[in-house]
């Protein structure tokens, strides 16, 4: 597989990151952390649901027994900002393959009452015990060389501050799910990229919860512009990344009463299927 386009001279690792500063937390007491939510990966002035989850993914994996999420849901309540919140988790079963948890986040509103940003429940396990017997119909997605692939730096210059995320991101679209940007957009709910971290950091469960929901939305190729912001977002998480840039696919199939799901494929370097997700997502419509 092909390394990511301008790679970094020196390639950040895991633990080393930018990614994993940004989602670092202070444990302030047994299953209370705080942590400063980073400006760095916003979209206009909302942190992204993806960075969002991860950085409760790693507070789930510091409360629990086990490591590694195996499948995560999340409820996205109200907007996240940049800035100071509290993340909370509660162990809710452990066992000796699986540990299940909950956690939520809050932050404070302009009158300094606590509100809740996103709470989630998932289970955790050791993804290095699984099997290795697959069976499946799965297929990596069709996606054109990553040299022949499109990024937010082949476009015009964007609105300083609109969409911060990006210059974390090495993510390269495949031209056929880009009418959108070329003002014709397809009406299929597709879209199709390369994906990595700017810095050459490898991936791990946690960044594939973020790349799960860093592609612009499929509501662009359906012909619809604005912010599309997460309802609900269930990951699988079903095996550790090898190196090397990933590939995502995301399809929506309907689109109705303002809502839509986009269900979501990440492949790796090894032709391996190492996440899945569903998520449901409100648009704004006329």
């Amino acid at each position: 597989m092909p390394e990511a386009a301008s790679a970094p001279a020196v390639r950040a690792t895991i633990g080393d990151s930018e990614f994993d500063r940004d989602t670092a937390l202070t444990r302030r007491a047994p299953g209370v952390y705080d942590i400063d939510l980073s400006a760095g990966w916003t979209i206009i002035s909302a942190v992204n649901g993806g960075y969002l989850l991860a950085v409760l993914g790693r507070a789930l994996a510091d409360t629990l027994p086990h490591a590694d999420p195996f499948t995560i849901s999340a409820h996205y309540l109200t907007a996240s900002r940049p800035g100071p919140a509290v993340v909370r988790t509660d162990v809710v079963r452990t066992g000796r393959t699986l540990s299940t948890g909950q956690a939520s986040l809050f932050q404070y509103d302009d009158d300094g009452r606590e509100v809740e940003r996103i709470r989630v429940l998932a289970s955790y396990g050791d993804l290095d015990t699984l099997p290795d017997d697959v069976r499946t119909t799965a297929r990596p997605p069709a996606i054109p060389p990553l040299e022949h692939c499109f990024g937010p730096e082949d476009g015009p210059a964007p609105i300083p501050g609109s969409s911060a995320i990006t210059d974390r991101l090495m993510l390269k679209l495949d031209p056929s799910t880009l009418g959108w940007a070329l003002g014709e957009p397809s009406g299929k709910g597709e879209m199709r990229a390369w994906f990595g971290l700017a810095d050459g950091r490898d991936h791990d469960p946690l960044s594939l919860l973020l790349a799960v929901d860093a592609l612009p939305p499929t509501a662009f190729e359906l012909g619809l512009r604005g912010w599309v912001p997460t309802v609900e977002l269930t990951v699988h998480v079903r095996c550790r990344p090898a190196p090397g840039p990933l590939r995502v696919s995301i399809t929506t199939r309907n689109l109705a009463g303002g809502f839509l799901e986009e269900d979501a494929e990440v492949w790796d370097s090894a032709d391996r299927l190492v996440a899945q997700s569903r998520q449901l997502a409100r648009v704004r419509l006329g």
